[in-house]
């Protein structure tokens, strides 16, 4: 497969979601651009959607102090993004299981499991203040391109 980066982008940006959605929707242009389509933007953007608004509401807690470091690449087969926040970070192990039955109604979780559904990989750092996810479009998809 080809991983040659189409599109490369490092930027910081504040702890506010409106300025997230913003980065999101450039993103979601710059996917369509290289020929990634909706079924797999759709599950990309759920994923993005959440590492950043963790990364804004959980890692920085809003503090308009802090911001969040972003660092993305694209190709047209292979889709790359770090997000760092400034937060003292977590432990993922620690995080309950939002599928057990006695964690059913608890929000807790549920954005990992949206992240780890859709992309290819997901990790945190050793801090758990960065998670790095990628997606590899699947073969017969990338053949169309």
């Amino acid at each position: 497969m080809d991983q040659s980066w189409k599109w490369t982008h490092a930027t910081k940006i504040p702890s506010d979601t409106a300025v997230a959605r913003e980065l999101l929707n450039q993103l979601l242009l710059k996917l369509e651009e290289f020929g990634w389509d909706e079924q797999e933007t759709f599950g990309i953007h759920l994923a993005l959607e959440e590492a950043l608004v963790n990364a804004i509401k959980h890692g920085n807690r809003l503090d308009p102090n802090k911001e969040v470091e972003v660092d993305v690449r694209i190709s047209n087969t292979h889709f790359k993004i770090s997000i760092a926040d400034e937060g003292d970070g977590f432990i993922p192990e620690d995080v309950p299981d939002p599928t057990a039955q006695e964690n059913l109604e608890s929000p807790s979780g549920r954005g990992i499991m949206l992240m780890r559904s859709f992309m290819s990989t997901v990790s945190f750092n050793d801090v758990g203040n960065r998670v790095d996810l990628s997606k590899e479009r699947n073969s017969s998809e990338s053949e169309l391109i």
